[in-house]
């Protein structure tokens, strides 16, 4: 059974902070989802499986753990998605990256797909998608959807800000996959957006309206 798992290391929230701020600029908005996606790494990577093994260091031989068993794969949602990448890989640098294109549309609040692209052996990865909001939960479960088509078996979903309506679905649809997010937040408005949110995050990624 998944489970919910909220991150509140001081940092993390700190960080958030000022993070959902509408002072906060496009630079220091991209720097800050990259530093709080590594920390949240942290907690995401914790149940990685460790082996045993020897080596040399400058005084001897040391018996030493490393990590082992199914590598790891990151998919982000495009295009918010893409900002969370980069925290991910400064911790795991040999993870693959595929790509998952989703959009919403305006009228239905439904997400319709316009990409995939994944790594060939994705099946045998423990694969985390990475969206910085979750708000519907309708991208991160069409997402997870199409992974496990595709043969995976192993999948977590991470998001920094979620609305429990979308945990709530995503639970329903995928009951197997963890959910990590750094904070939970009220509701979702009339519109469907997170309150009180940050806003919309590709566009405060990117500098787009």
């Amino acid at each position: 059974m998944g489970k919910v798992i909220e991150c509140n290391h001081p940092l993390i929230q700190h960080k958030l902070a000022i993070l959902r701020d509408i002072q906060t600029g496009a630079k220091d908005f991209r720097e800050l989802v990259t530093e709080i996606s590594m920390l949240m790494g942290y907690e995401v990577t914790s149940d990685l499986p460790l082996e045993e093994r020897e080596i040399t260091t400058p005084m001897g031989p040391a018996k030493v753990h490393m990590i082992s068993g199914k590598k790891v794969g990151l998919v982000p949602i495009l295009r918010a998605g893409l900002g969370m990448v980069d925290g991910f890989l400064s911790l795991i640098p040999a993870a693959k990256v595929g790509h998952i294109g989703l959009y919403r549309d305006p009228a239905t609040f439904k997400p319709v797909s316009y990409y995939c692209k994944m790594p060939e052996d994705i099946q045998s990865r423990q694969i985390i998608v990475l969206d910085p909001m979750l708000a519907t939960g309708g991208s991160a479960i069409d997402s997870v959807s199409e992974l496990k088509k595709m043969g995976v078996t192993s999948i977590k979903v991470v998001n920094i800000i979620a609305a429990p309506e979308g945990i709530e679905a995503l639970t329903e649809a995928h009951p197997d996959v963890d959910i990590y997010v750094a904070s939970i937040d009220e509701r979702l408005n009339d519109h469907k957006y997170i309150l009180p949110g940050l806003g919309d995050a590709g566009d405060r990624l990117f500098g787009t309206k």
